[in-house]
């Protein structure tokens, strides 16, 4: 989808886009708010504007990923069958428009063409026990934050929020950079501890094997430590240098792939306080998971905007995988009717226990598979009622023949979902401004593989036409 680019906006851009954004999510917050189990219930689909109605009633899934969500198939000329309502086209242009461009500058995913399970950028060594989703990201932030690192002079990198430490192994023994490893988790740590030997057991096989194909240097394992990073405290041992530097002094650059909820605020105040954090690299996620307040808003501007406000809901709905639900549309996945068949669910759960509103269901295995009424009987058992109860088949049939409506409402709230996220992440651009930073976001990963793939770069002496050597892909 096309986007703005905070790479091209000035400061007083970046305020007015946050002021536009607050205001386009304040029209269509009924909208965003909604939740898709409650179609039925709160009948959804009358709150929309009649004209809406009338415009998107009777597409199928294809048709809604081509005209409403703008991303039609490979070669396919989009046709409307019918005159769409000006304020519903309005809708879908401010929402292309306003958004961060989530499109990098760079063709991929080239490197799974010759093998979809293997990244032929990464070596075999750094792609064993490693995802191909996971492969992607490792490389292309461990890429950027060795050029970042060159650029401000960084004689230490801290991954935060490091897990297995997939990111780490790739910074240190890939790219040779000094790296230390934050993770809270003790059983993570240890499993990277394990990742460790292993990885350097098998580049110490390779070497003998290939003398002359594998360059030997200095090795520096990252150094993993057991340790919860906060965002309301300052983390001393985030500050430790791996080291006593020499004349110099510890200049750090603190990195964190996908750092949860409020642990990629904690990157952010941990820079902007530490003298010794001199660059940031964060990409975050799981916005649902943020303090509220304390980790939004974090700038004075944003803050004073009338209807800033994101609750619990409005973050969650910015954490969908928008490339992915369109290619789910595109295909006509038969996963699709789960949406239907469990907002029909939540009817007969209200019917026969009112008090009991969104409860979890855990996954029913092969959903689409199933009648609707086989589907509403496991869940009913999945939340600790009688799954024998006597059930309208004919109201559930009716429900049923609105799938797509289902469908249509909840492509309505992905179509809006990345202002959400682009009001977030501007809200962090104009704190590290307000601090006298300097601060960019870039799409780094392929959408597709990654959908949380804007990171936030940060930097404490602006680095003008040098910044450009990041957003490059290395060949």
């Amino acid at each position: 989808m096309p986007g703005v680019s905070a790479r091209g906006l000035s400061h007083e851009e970046r305020r007015q886009l946050a002021v536009n954004l607050t205001r386009v999510l304040a029209l269509y917050r009924s909208i965003l708010d909604a939740y898709i189990i409650e179609f039925f219930t709160d009948s959804l689909w009358s709150t929309l504007p009649s004209s809406w109605q009338e415009a998107l009633d009777g597409l199928n899934p294809p048709q809604l990923a081509s005209l409403l969500l703008g991303m039609p198939r490979e070669g396919e000329e989009i046709r409307y069958r019918s005159v769409w309502p000006l304020t519903l086209l309005a809708l879908k242009s401010t929402a292309c428009a306003l958004a961060f461009t989530r499109t990098p500058g760079f063709q991929t995913p080239s490197e799974f063409l010759e093998n979809p399970s293997q990244s032929s950028r990464l070596t075999a060594p750094f792609r064993k026990h490693v995802k191909p989703k996971k492969q992607h990201e490792i490389r292309r932030l461990g890429e950027l934050v060795k050029k970042l690192s060159d650029l401000t002079g960084c004689t230490q990198v801290v991954d935060v929020g490091s897990g297995q430490g997939h990111l780490s192994r790739f910074m240190s023994l890939g790219l040779g950079l000094m790296v230390k490893s934050l993770e809270g988790n003790q059983r993570l740590v240890e499993r990277a501890q394990h990742l460790d030997q292993e990885l350097l057991q098998t580049l110490d096989k390779m070497e003998k094997k290939h003398p002359k194909v594998v360059q030997r240097g200095p090795r520096h394992s990252p150094r993993h430590v057991v340790q919860w990073v906060s965002s309301t405290a300052l983390c001393e041992e985030l500050l430790l240098p791996l080291e006593t530097p020499g004349q110099g002094s510890t200049r750090l650059l603190l990195t964190g792939l996908h750092a949860c909820g409020d642990l990629s605020v904690a990157l952010l105040k941990h820079f902007c306080c530490c003298s010794e954090v001199v660059a940031l690299a964060s990409v975050g996620c799981c916005y649902m998971k943020l303090s509220d307040p304390g980790s939004y808003p974090l700038s004075q501007w944003v803050a004073g905007l009338p209807g800033h406000e994101l609750p619990y809901r409005l973050r969650e709905g910015a954490c969908h995988a928008l490339e992915d639900y369109a290619e789910r549309l595109q295909k006509a996945s038969p996963g699709l009717q789960t949406h239907c068949f469990r907002a029909a669910l939540e009817t007969v759960i209200r019917h026969v226990c009112p008090e009991l509103r969104r409860p979890g269901v855990q996954g029913i295995p092969r959903a689409h598979e199933l009648k609707i009424e086989e589907y509403v009987q496991q869940g009913l058992q999945r939340v600790g009622l009688d799954p024998q109860l006597p059930l309208d088949l004919a109201a559930l049939r009716a429900q049923q023949a609105q799938e797509n409506r289902v469908v249509a409402f909840f492509s309505l709230a992905l179509l809006l979902a990345p202002l959400v996220e682009t009001l977030i992440l501007l809200d962090r651009l104009l704190y590290l401004q307000e601090q006298g930073f300097y601060a960019e976001l870039l799409p780094i990963f392929s959408p597709e593989l990654s959908p949380r793939n804007l990171v936030l770069v940060a930097t404490k002496t602006p680095l003008g036409q040098a910044f450009s050597v990041l957003e490059t892909e290395d060949s």
